[in-house]
């Protein structure tokens, strides 16, 4: 694709700029501290992998808004798709009155999910209604009410989501209290557990079978590789004995995929990646629409359809704007291959930093799939996380021009998500900048 900025690292002003500098000051006037920012670095426009900021700073963006411009920023196929439907109809909402766009993405939804069985959707606007969405429809469903998610999973920051999301610290402190029927049970963390995953699997259903009831239980939430938990994978056959066993006890298994999905892993879906497990349901979100607000919930009909009309729904939930950029998406990464790009990315970035646990004390483990990668930071010589480790690689990245994510339960991961369109070129300038911020710890 032709891109309007060049793909190259670019400083100009120590960052941030004197123009971040006053828009910071402006911003502590009038946001509230509890919109937290990562860098206090302002952008002004995009293209690619590269953000420019607004003092003319081009920066390697590594993070996509945080999954989100999969495709790269600023897709001037979505941006003319979005704009040529706005010029037409923005809204009017679908449980009003209906338009094509939303059946069109639907229809798309259902090709690209997993599974060969007939599937129905529901379009909202962001990961954590999809989500909150997934726990009514599979209420509804089931008639039952408890629902089961995963140790250091990351589900959303709505009362319902943040009940579901292990992590205390920041999203949940002080704001509950909290839905009841919501339980966190083990996962399986190869790098901290040293489980295989048939053995991880007998954990967790022990832990379900004893603590909770199976009967109790409508649904169990996964993320098939958890995003903000530190991109967990969990061992080989883990997900296949939790299928196994929710089929056999009536529970739905639903794989939220708001991070991971829509081609970021190589695949549409990452739970394609762990040997023909199918959901009952799937969440989507985030790259979906290359920066419009859109999400979908897409599952088994009869699940589905178990929902009285007016029972789910939103007002701007899938408005036509949005699904024009969707399926732009849809169309770009087909046409253009960015599933076989997304494992060129992850060839490329383990390619040049798989060496690093041995190069460097503070690095237990790399790993990931596709554009999805992450570099569990401890202190050497031990598996202890080393969260003041991370906090010094990303401000070393941020002021030489590299944008990279935190993540983890202990905040000592590095996190990375970048656009499936990064160059090879782009990544090893990335990764040299982070190697000399490893190299002085």
């Amino acid at each position: 694709m032709d891109f309007s900025v060049p793909q190259e690292r670019k400083l100009v002003t120590a960052i941030p700029g004197p123009n971040s500098v006053a828009l910071q000051e402006r911003r502590v006037a009038s946001v509230s501290r509890g919109a937290g920012t990562l860098a206090n670095i302002y952008m002004d426009h995009g293209s690619g992998a590269i953000l420019v900021d607004v003092d003319g700073n081009q920066l390697i963006d590594l993070g996509c808004g945080i999954g989100v411009t999969t495709i790269g920023h600023a897709h001037p196929e979505v941006a003319a798709a979005a704009a040529a439907q706005a010029s037409k109809l923005t809204h009017t909402l679908f449980t009003v009155t209906p338009y094509e766009n939303y059946v069109r993405v639907a229809e798309k939804l259902a090709e690209v999910t997993p599974g060969d069985f007939e599937k129905h959707s529901i379009l909202v606007n962001s990961g954590a209604e999809a989500v909150e969405n997934a726990v009514k429809i599979a209420r509804r469903f089931t008639g039952r009410r408890v629902i089961v998610s995963l140790d250091h999973a990351f589900h959303g920051r709505t009362n319902l989501t943040m009940a579901m999301t292990y992590r205390p610290w920041p999203e949940r402190a002080g704001m509950g209290p909290f839905p009841g029927d919501l339980f966190s049970v083990p996962t399986s963390y190869p790098f901290r557990d040293g489980l295989s995953g048939e053995e991880a699997a007998a954990r967790t259903i022990d832990y379900i079978e004893t603590h909770i009831g199976a009967s109790e239980v409508a649904a169990f939430f996964a993320e098939p590789i958890q995003g903000d938990g530190g991109i967990v994978i969990p061992a080989p056959g883990y997900f296949a004995a939790i299928k196994r066993f929710c089929e056999e006890n009536g529970i739905l298994f639903v794989a939220d995929e708001i991070q991971a999905g829509i081609a970021r892993t190589g695949a549409w879906y990452s739970i394609e990646h762990h040997g023909g497990v199918i959901p009952d349901l799937v969440t989507s979100a985030k790259g979906i629409a290359g920066g419009f607000p859109l999400a979908a919930v897409t599952g088994r009909a009869d699940v589905m359809d178990a929902v009285q009309p007016g029972g789910i729904g939103g007002t701007f939930g899938g408005n036509p704007v949005s699904t024009a950029a969707a399926l732009a998406v849809f169309e770009i990464i087909e046409r253009d291959g960015l599933l076989a790009e997304a494992q060129r990315v992850e060839r490329t970035i383990l390619g040049r930093i798989g060496d690093w646990p041995e190069r460097f004390g503070v690095v237990g483990e790399v790993r990931g799939k596709g554009a999805m990668i992450g570099v569990e930071l401890v202190k050497p010589g031990t598996r202890d996380p080393n969260p003041a480790a991370l906090t010094a690689i990303l401000t070393h990245a941020t002021t030489n021009g590299v944008i990279a994510l935190d993540a983890g339960s202990w905040d000592s991961v590095l996190r990375f998500l970048p656009s499936v369109v990064i160059s090879d070129a782009l990544i090893d300038d990335a990764m040299g900048v982070l190697e000399e911020g490893l190299a002085t710890l």
